[in-house]
C-alpha cells in the first residue's frame, strides 16, 4: 500500500452532521423552520429505519396490476426484488449507526445505479410481457437471471463488485507510474501521477452541461470516462483513498471542489505548464471569472466547509432529482415543482370539467426516476422541511393524492410562518382531491363539495 508522507496528517472526512449542504433544485434546499408541533407526531414514524420502509419504491398501480399479470416472467419478478434489495442495501450503507468515515461513496453510489438500472429492466419486462399478452402467438423473450445478490447484477457489462474492482485496478495504474518514474511520495508528485492515469491515460473528462443521465450515476462514467464534476471528485476521492491519500471536498457555488488537507496550500497553487495542480483536479471552473471556484486561492481554500461523505452522496441525489426533474417536465418550459402552490389562490387556475387540476403532461418514467432519489435524499435528511415539500409536489404531479397528502403535512411541522401560509390552502385542496378520486374509485357519480 502506497503511503503518502506530508508535513501534518492526513484528514478525514469528519461527520459534521445533517442538513450542511444545500441541494438546490432551482430553490433553497436546506434549512429548518418553526416547528408546528400539530403535526410533528407524524414526522416521528418517517425517520431512522421507519423512513427507510416509507419510502421504499412504491410501483405505480399500472405497472403492478401489469406484474400480477405476468406472473410468467421471471425477470420482471427478479428485478422486482433488486428493486427493494438495492434499496435496503443503500439504506444500510448510509445508516447514521455508522460513522461517516466508513460510508462508502463508491458502493452507495452503486445500489443508487443498481436500483435505478433495475427499475428501467422492470418497466422494459412489463413492455415485452405485455405485447406478449396482445399477440398470443409470440414467444416471451426473458433476459433475466436468478442472480443471487444485487451485487451480481450486471451493469453496463459488470458487476457492483467488478466496478468498485475497476477502482482499485485504477489505483495500481496510479502506484505503477510512481514507480516507473522512480519518485519519491511527496503529495504534488502523487497528485500529478493521479492526474496522469485519470485524464490522459484512461480519459476522465467532466460533461459541462448534464443532460445524459449516463453521466449520472458511478458505473456509466467509470464505463465512458464521461462524468459531471460530483461524480469525478468520486472516483478521485475513491482512488487516493486507496492509495492512502485522503482527499476531502467542499460545495462552492454551483461547484464542488476537492483537494487534498496540507499545511502548504500554496503548492496546490502554484503554476506548472500553465496549470496549478488544484486547477487540473477541479477542472475549468476554477478558471472561470463566472464561477465562485475562481475566487478560491490558498488563504480562502482553508475557510471552506468540509464535505461529509453524506453530503456528497446528497448532492449526487440531488443532482439526479434536477436531471430527471428537467427531463420529465421537457415539454412544459419552465415549470418548477413549486408552481402549484404559488398559483392556488389564483382565480386563473385552470380546471378541468371534472373539477380536478389541468396537470401538466409529464414523462412518467423520468417522474419516477426523480421521485426515487427524492426517497433516497429524504433517508439521508429526514428533517429538511426543503426536501421533503419538493418531494410532496413530486408526488402530487406523479397523481399520488394521498402520499402527497402526507408528505406535505409532515414538512408543516418545520416549515417557516410564511411557507405555512402557502403550503396549508394547498394541502387542503390536495385532501379534497384524494377525497374524491377515492370517492371516484368505488363508483361514486357526482363531484365531492365543499359544503
Amino acid at each position: 500500500m502506497l503511503r503518502v508522507s506530508m508535513a501534518t496528517p492526513l484528514l478525514m472526512l469528519g461527520n459534521y452532521g445533517n442538513g450542511r449542504c444545500n441541494f438546490d433544485l432551482g430553490e433553497c434546499w436546506s434549512g429548518y423552520g418553526k416547528e408546528r408541533m400539530s403535526y410533528a407526531r407524524a414526522l416521528s414514524s418517517t425517520t431512522g429505519n421507519a423512513a427507510a420502509k416509507k419510502t421504499r419504491l412504491s410501483l405505480s398501480p399500472l405497472a403492478s396490476s401489469a406484474l400480477v399479470e405476468s406472473r410468467n416472467s421471471s425477470a420482471a419478478n427478479f428485478y422486482k426484488e433488486v428493486l427493494e434489495a438495492a434499496r435496503d442495501k443503500f439504506t444500510r450503507e448510509i445508516s447514521f449507526q455508522s460513522k461517516d468515515k466508513d460510508i462508502s461513496l463508491a458502493k452507495a453510489l452503486l445500489y443508487v445505479a443498481a436500483e435505478d438500472e433495475a427499475f428501467l429492466a422492470f418497466n422494459r419486462e412489463i413492455d415485452i410481457c405485455s405485447a406478449h399478452n396482445e399477440r398470443r402467438n409470440t414467444s416471451l423473450l426473458c433476459d433475466g437471471k436468478g442472480w443471487e445478490s444485487v451485487e451480481a447484477m450486471p451493469m453496463a457489462e459488470k458487476n457492483i463488485n467488478e466496478w468498485l474492482a475497476e477502482l482499485d485496478a485504477i489505483s495500481r495504474e496510479i502506484e505503477a507510474e510512481l514507480v516507473s518514474r522512480d519518485i519519491g511520495c511527496h503529495l504534488a508528485e502523487v497528485l500529478e501521477a493521479v492526474n496522469k492515469v485519470l485524464f490522459k491515460s484512461r480519459g476522465f473528462r467532466r460533461s459541462p452541461v448534464i443532460v445524459d443521465p449516463k453521466c449520472s450515476y458511478l458505473h456509466s462514467a467509470l464505463s465512458s470516462g464521461c462524468a459531471s464534476a460530483i461524480l469525478l471528485s468520486v472516483i478521485y476521492i475513491e482512488v487516493c483513498h486507496r492509495l492512502n491519500l485522503t482527499i476531502v471536498g467542499s460545495r462552492v457555488g454551483e461547484d464542488f471542489l476537492i483537494w487534498p488537507p496540507t499545511e502548504n496550500p500554496e503548492e496546490l497553487f502554484k503554476v506548472t505548464s500553465g496549470h496549478s495542480l488544484f486547477g487540473v483536479v477541479n477542472g475549468k471552473c476554477v478558471e472561470d471569472p463566472r464561477s465562485k471556484a475562481s475566487d478560491i486561492n490558498s488563504h480562502s481554500l482553508l475557510g471552506l466547509e468540509i464535505a461529509t461523505n453524506r453530503d456528497i452522496i446528497g448532492i449526487a441525489l440531488a443532482n439526479l432529482i434536477r436531471l430527471y426533474w428537467k427531463r420529465a417536465s421537457r415539454t412544459n418550459h419552465g415549470l418548477m415543482l413549486t408552481s402549484p402552490l404559488r398559483s392556488v389562490h389564483k382565480s386563473e387556475e385552470k380546471f378541468n370539467q371534472d373539477g380536478s387540476p389541468d396537470m401538466p403532461l409529464l414523462r412518467p418514467q423520468e417522474l419516477r426516476l426523480a421521485i426515487m432519489a427524492s426517497e433516497r435524499l429524504l433517508i439521508l435528511q429526514p428533517h429538511n422541511w426543503c426536501l421533503r415539500r419538493d418531494h410532496g409536489m413530486l408526488l402530487y404531479y406523479k397523481r399520488e393524492y394521498e402520499a402527497a397528502v402526507q408528505e406535505l403535512s409532515i414538512c408543516m411541522a418545520f416549515v417557516p410562518e410564511e411557507e405555512a401560509e402557502v403550503l396549508e390552502p394547498f394541502v387542503e385542496k390536495l385532501h379534497l382531491m384524494r377525497l374524491e378520486t377515492s370517492w371516484k374509485t368505488l363508483g361514486q357519480k357526482g363531484r365531492l363539495t365543499i359544503p
